[in-house]
């Protein structure tokens, strides 16, 4: 069944180059059921309507849950006034209003009524939100968004590093008009350039590209997520990128190495190790899925923190770096190699922990969702983990 979507009043501000109504818009694509209607289009005799005020901004997971919730009325937490409405279209009387007797009979709810914190695709807690847009807050809205959608639990240097360098090139992208999958085609060339240099044993060409490449694989997501483009082409074109470049490289930079290889342990070995145990780590982070339906660093806080520097290829290229910057690039990849080693120990047995638990009974749950923000807001982890965007203070 159709759910006609109206909105109600007028806004002029864009926000990351999109107004009010082109944001709403490109958000509903995702819901079959629901049609934009036009500014000027009346109201269907019958069926379901969801009202929304146009001057405002509203959680994608508030927006889900409106549009499967019955004859509710959404409250914005701050002030308590009526920002949307889902109900039937014979009571409206042909005139869409977030006032009037048409509301008195329904439900109130709010943000966190319709919806969880948990974003588990963003490893993070963010309490849902609805927030008005208002010009002189232009600049706070966008960052605000920009940090939604950024992910809660990621390597150090994601998450420590470059946000404010991302938030500037995302907006650069958005003024020039580039795509998110532009941007992951220019990590492509980068990812390939890198690994070229690795094998030829240029290892500060190969080190630039490198970064490069993990900084713009920051901003393609942000862009798509800040312009609502994400698509399944450009969430699989990004991450089949991620998934087989790292082990490459690590190759790449052991052939660079030829003669320079001054260990005992054959340079062969050493990759083949590197190799088993990239793998072995993934293969242990969907082993967990049999655990619970959720990442393995969303279960306990060691978990949130491990992946902090976990051997992914952040972490792993920064060890790389460092040992070439001490002109010893066979100690990096030996150190590469060990690190990935008790990376993929400690995840063997955090799922084996899981994976018995869940045999004994036990019903795993994310810590993230099981904090009040109220009560623990103020703990070390439960900030680094569980920060608010900026949307949701009320």
């Amino acid at each position: 069944m159709t759910i006609y979507v109206h909105l109600v009043g007028s806004c002029s501000v864009h926000l990351w180059g999109l107004s009010s109504r082109e944001r709403l818009e490109r958000m509903l694509r995702k819901h079959p059921r629901a049609r934009l209607c036009g500014p000027d289009e009346a109201l269907p005799q019958s069926g379901d309507v969801l009202l929304l005020r146009e001057d405002y901004l509203y959680d994608p997971r508030v927006l889900r849950g409106l549009l499967d919730a019955q004859e509710v009325a959404l409250q914005d937490p701050r002030d308590g006034s009526i920002v949307a409405a889902r109900l039937a279209a014979e009571s409206l009387a042909g005139t869409p209003r977030l006032d009037g007797p048409a509301l008195d009979g329904l439900r109130r709810v709010r943000p966190d009524t319709v919806a969880s914190g948990l974003q588990a695709q963003l490893r993070k807690f963010d309490p849902p939100w609805v927030t008005r847009i208002i010009e002189g807050e232009r600049e706070h809205l966008e960052k605000s968004l920009f940090n939604g959608a950024y992910k809660g639990v990621t390597d150090f240097i994601t998450r420590g590093v470059w946000p404010v360098p991302a938030r500037w090139v995302t907006a650069w992208c958005v003024r020039l008009g580039l795509s998110p999958n532009q941007v992951t085609a220019a990590s492509y060339v980068l990812a390939i350039l890198a690994g070229y240099w690795f094998w030829q044993g240029q290892y500060g060409a190969g080190l630039i590209a490198g970064w490069i490449m993990t900084f713009l694989d920051t901003v393609d997501g942000k862009l798509a997520r800040v312009t609502v483009t994400s698509t399944r082409f450009g969430n699989i074109f990004d991450h089949a990128l991620d998934l087989v470049h790292p082990p490459i490289w690590y190759v790449a930079w052991g052939m660079g190495l030829g003669a320079a290889w001054g260990f005992d342990t054959p340079l062969a070995t050493v990759l083949w190790i590197i190799f088993a145990g990239y793998v072995a780590g993934r293969l242990c982070e969907g082993a967990f899925k049999f655990a619970a339906p959720f990442s393995l660093f969303l279960w306990r806080p060691f978990d949130s923190l491990n992946r902090l520097v976990t051997a992914r290829r952040n972490p792993n290229l920064l060890i790389l770096t460092l040992a070439w910057a001490l002109g010893a690039d066979d100690v990096g990849l030996l150190l590469v190699a060990l690190w990935t080693v008790v990376s993929t120990l400690v995840l063997g047995a955090r799922v084996l922990w899981a994976l018995l638990l869940r045999w004994r009974g036990a019903d795993l749950q994310p810590w993230l969702s099981q904090i009040d923000l109220r009560a623990e807001g103020h703990r070390p982890i439960v900030r680094l983990f569980a920060p608010r965007s900026g949307l949701s203070d009320a």
